[in-house]
């Protein structure tokens, strides 16, 4: 073994977040082979990452995050949208919403529709339950036993209580389950947690196989790129305590850095759009157009309203009493207002009866505030937010230099299509709707953001793109198909090369129907299956 060398490895996994240890869980498993995760960032020992609420003290704090910013946009009134990607064991799991939603029946048949055999829907349920353990236990739509445990909420405000009573008035029909493969209708949430305490993929599959002899992990260990043999991968170097190191791999690398890290090392190992990385001064090994292309996420953009007679979070959060009653409540019983995701309520619906399916999705909270990190405002109030499905914009993700650990330039390039900006104006009437239905009304509700005196649609529009933002979402930029944009086959192998897998979010081909943990994490399940299969054969 050479010097510089940390070691050789059957298998070689990049980025332990919620694909990757989903990955090294099962790789590992079988004892006759040698597995190596391998992590930029720290353990997560950080006390903020298991409380649901933390997610205020990881997101844009470097030592959970990577903290980067997109690229200005001139649809977003020249706005540059920081965007959080998880930076720690368990990657973005162990800092994002923790909510468990699978998407549409119907997005992933488009998916095999399009060709990629083995990944509709009938295909992929038995995954998501292999990994789950629901709290109502298993049925047909649920797991039992798995690794990630999914519970209910465990906090609640009249409010929200009425928000879903409102839609239900606006023609939502309410639903209690939004697994099945239909999610259209307006409930609660169901979260990646224990017992009050988030179940990140660290915790639900890593921490489990740590004690196997067979597998390594190694954190504070940043990628550089992927080393070849001819056109076969066998290896990485990577930066460890500031010196340049290899990790050597005898059947495959497999990139799970999601959908800005996977591109990145990839383009950093000469496969991309020759021209582009020649004009950097890296190598082209295999010309692959796609590598970053293809870039999707959510947009969404959010009302708040002012409210009267009911108390919120924003009173519970602002008085020092408030605040040490909500930590009694989590110390002593695991419940309350530290237990909760960003959102509470969540409804999909359709922006006409013509669509096939949901195309809009509205999340509420019992809280208003500028901007994320800022304190509440002093009044009772709360949120609602429409998030746009199916976008049809496509943004990139792009070297900036050389430099392998240079920060990428993330380009979203939201509302880049008139469709994309029709439907998101309607989204944001329809929640108004909501918002003023009856059943609010005891509320008093009154609309400061963006304001209930704009009203047109080029107005409105003009204020979804002084407000509107992401829910970190991002998925596509290493897609799985077989056109000219196509980054991975159906068994996420890089084209044109062996030895070489992307199993992460950055592999779908279209973004699903709402939030994406669970699907990354259904990913890495299904991605477990192929690699052994493949290896036997």
């Amino acid at each position: 073994m050479q010097a510089d060398s940390l070691g050789r490895f059957d298998y070689v996994i990049v980025g332990a977040g919620s694909a990757g240890c989903v990955l090294a869980n099962r790789l590992s498993a079988d004892p006759s082979v040698r597995v190596c995760l391998v992590e930029a960032g720290e353990t997560d020992w950080y006390p903020w990452i298991h409380v649901p609420i933390g997610y205020f003290y990881t997101i844009n704090n470097p030592r959970t995050d990577w903290c980067f910013t997109a690229e200005p946009d001139a649809n977003l009134a020249g706005r540059g949208l920081k965007y959080p990607r998880g930076r720690v064991l368990g990657g973005s799991s162990s800092i994002n919403a923790m909510v468990y939603i699978r998407g549409q029946a119907a997005d992933f048949d488009g998916w095999a529709a399009m060709g990629n055999q083995g990944w509709s829907w009938a295909d992929v349920l038995p995954y998501f339950k292999k990994s789950e353990d629901h709290h109502r236990g298993g049925n047909d739509a649920h797991g039992a036993g798995g690794e990630l445990r999914v519970e209910g909420l465990r906090a609640n405000w009249e409010v929200l209580d009425a928000f879903c009573d409102a839609a239900v008035q606006c023609g939502i029909p309410r639903v209690d389950d939004f697994n099945t493969g239909d999610n259209e209708g307006v409930g609660y949430f169901e979260v990646t947690q224990k017992n009050g305490v988030r179940m990140s993929t660290a915790r639900a599959f890593l921490k489990p196989a740590r004690q196997r002899s067979n597998l390594t992990v190694f954190t504070r260990t940043q990628v550089a790129r992927v080393t070849f043999d001819g056109q076969r991968a066998n290896g990485l170097v990577v930066r460890r305590a500031d010196r340049e190191m290899r990790i050597e791999a005898s059947r495959e690398v497999i990139l799970s850095g999601g959908a800005v890290g996977s591109p990145q090392v990839l383009m950093h190992s000469g496969l991309g759009d020759a021209a582009a990385l020649q004009r950097l001064g890296i190598t082209p090994r295999h010309h692959l157009p796609g590598v970053g292309a293809n870039l999707q996420d959510h947009i969404a953009t959010r009302t708040m309203l002012r409210v009267k007679d009911t108390v919120t979070l924003n009173q519970q959060a602002s008085s020092l009493w408030g605040r040490m009653v909500m930590g009694l409540d989590y110390a002593l019983r695991r419940r309350g207002p530290l237990t909760i995701p960003p959102a509470l309520v969540n409804a999909f619906l359709r922006s006409d009866p013509q669509q096939p399916t949901p195309d809009l999705q509205f999340v509420c909270y019992p809280i208003t505030y500028d901007k994320l990190g800022d304190p509440p405002h002093a009044f009772p109030g709360f949120t609602a937010g429409v998030c746009l499905l199916h976008p049809e914009s496509r943004g990139s993700v792009k070297l900036r230099s050389a430099d392998p650990f240079a920060a990428p330039a993330i380009h979203l390039n939201f509302l880049d299509t008139d469709n994309d900006c029709r439907t998101v104006v309607k989204g944001l009437r329809l929640l108004r709707q909501v918002c003023n239905a009856p059943a609010m009304q005891r509320f008093a509700p009154d609309e400061f953001l963006p304001g209930q005196q704009i009203q047109g649609d080029e107005a409105l529009l003009e204020g979804i793109r002084k407000m509107a933002g992401t829910i970190f979402h991002p998925v596509g930029t290493c897609k799985m198909g077989s056109d000219d944009q196509a980054v991975v086959d159906d068994r996420l192998r890089v084209h044109g090369v062996q030895g070489l897998r992307v199993v992460d979010a950055s592999i779908m081909p279209k973004i699903i129907s709402g939030n994406t943990n669970a699907t990354a994490i259904m990913i890495g399940e299904k991605a477990a299956d192929m690699v052994r299969e493949d290896a036997r054969a």
